[in-house]
């Protein structure tokens, strides 16, 4: 089966709110940036927060299956966390945490 890139994208979004626990009426504020097929067997999908810098990239296997190792990119220092002042706090968590490393 061939996954087609709308089900790749919809996949890697509800595997990417699920994974950093982000509440439901919070996550109107993600969108897919992009998605394309990659190899044979998978598609690329960029993740990111609206008026936000930073990226998760997420691979999803033609199984349907993601995969749990994702990317996380961002141009933002760590320690810049000023810009997500105007974010639900759930958000600014995440996106602080990995601008950090992953750490809380």
């Amino acid at each position: 089966m061939i996954l087609q890139a709308t089900d790749a994208k919809v996949l890697a979004m509800e595997f990417l709110m699920m994974d950093l626990e982000i509440p439901e009426d919070d996550q109107e504020f993600f969108a897919v940036l992009s998605a394309h097929r990659s190899g044979s067997e998978w598609h690329v999908v960029e993740v990111g927060v609206e008026g936000l810098p930073d990226k998760w990239v997420l691979q999803v296997f033609d199984t349907g299956i993601c995969d749990p190792c994702y990317t996380f990119t961002t141009p933002a220092p760590a320690g810049d966390d000023a810009d997500l002042q105007v974010f639900p706090e759930a958000i600014a968590i995440v996106v602080a945490a990995e601008r950090n490393g992953g750490r809380i």
